[in-house]
C-alpha cells in the first residue's frame, strides 16, 4: 500500500503536537513536513518545540529533526512537497479561511480540525460515522 507524505501546519501549538504524534509509525502516513509560524521557522521541530511539548510521549524521532517551515511564506514548498496537510492553526476564522483556501489553490488537499469551512457549500465535511462516502471526494 502507497504511504501518503503529509505535512502538519500549525505542528508546533498543542493541536499540531497531537498529529504528529499520531503520525508515528503510522501505516498510511509518513509525516515529511511540519510547518508553524515565522516564530518557529528554520528551526528544528525539536528545538521550535521545546519545553511547550505538551503531549505525554516523547516528540516522536522522525519528527525531531524535521526543519519547520513558515506556513505562509513556504505554502509552495509545503504544497509541492506532500500529498495533502493536516492544518491546526490556531488563528481567527477569516485568518483560517485565506490560508486553508491559498492550499487548496495550490492543489493541495487540506484536512482540517477547525470550523472555518463549516458552512462552505463546496467544502466537504466529513465524519466518518456519519458520511464515509464523503471521503472519496478527497
Amino acid at each position: 500500500m502507497k504511504k501518503y507524505t503529509v505535512g502538519v501546519v500549525g505542528a508546533t501549538g498543542m493541536v499540531g503536537q497531537r498529529f504528529v504524534t499520531l503520525l508515528e509509525n503510522h501505516p498510511w502516513f509518513q509525516l515529511t513536513v511540519v510547518a508553524a509560524s515565522a516564530r518557529s521557522a528554520g528551526k528544528s521541530y525539536e528545538e521550535a518545540v521545546g519545553p511547550r511539548w505538551a503531549m505525554t510521549t516523547p516528540i516522536p524521532e522522525e519528527a525531531k529533526s524535521l526543519v519547520v517551515l513558515d506556513a505562509l511564506a513556504d505554502r509552495e514548498t509545503i504544497a509541492s512537497s506532500v500529498d495533502f496537510i493536516f492544518c491546526a492553526v490556531d488563528m481567527k476564522k477569516e485568518e483560517i479561511r485565506a490560508l486553508e483556501e491559498s492550499y487548496a489553490k495550490l492543489e493541495c488537499p487540506v484536512i482540517s480540525n477547525n470550523s472555518a469551512h463549516r458552512w462552505t457549500p463546496d467544502v466537504p465535511m466529513v465524519i466518518p460515522e456519519v458520511n464515509p462516502e464523503h471521503l472519496q471526494v478527497i
